[in-house]
């Protein structure tokens, strides 16, 4: 079905109309692929589509996280960001506490090791979520 299909689907549920700015909204953030707070979008939008507030990008994205197509993230930068849900492998994050740059990665080593530990511990992971705060290379010069 796919992430545009399921938020329709959870507009029509909850009996919300699907309307053109929603989808612009909806476009601009898959295409984006970034983790993005409310004002990034606003202003990726706000060039081509002057007649689209801030408020509603606002309630688009809390609209996108209810529906599950899109997971509310903070990185102790004192935004929200919002990173598309996909059926990708799971991935974890490191934060530069400067500049504010995120990376993304995947490291088996660190998912076998994490399973290890919570088995250790008597532990089922449901689930989880790394996130490494530092410098990113370009800061640390």
């Amino acid at each position: 079905m796919g992430l545009k299909g399921q938020f329709q689907n959870y507009l029509r549920e909850q009996g919300l109309k699907s309307t053109r700015q929603r989808d612009i909204i909806l476009d601009a953030f898959l295409e984006a692929g970034v983790h993005l707070s409310t004002e990034e979008l606003y202003l990726k939008l706000r060039p081509y589509h002057p007649h689209i507030g801030y408020a509603t990008v606002y309630r688009t994205l809390k609209l996108f996280a209810e529906s599950g197509i899109a997971a509310e993230r903070h990185f102790g930068d004192g935004q929200a960001r919002y990173e598309a849900n996909s059926e990708e492998e799971h991935h974890d994050h490191l934060i530069c506490t400067d500049c504010g740059k995120i990376v993304e990665f995947e490291n088996h080593r660190i998912e076998q090791l994490q399973e290890q530990v919570a088995r250790e511990q008597g532990f089922c992971i449901t689930r989880h979520r790394l996130d490494l705060y530092g410098l990113c290379p370009e800061c640390q010069t």
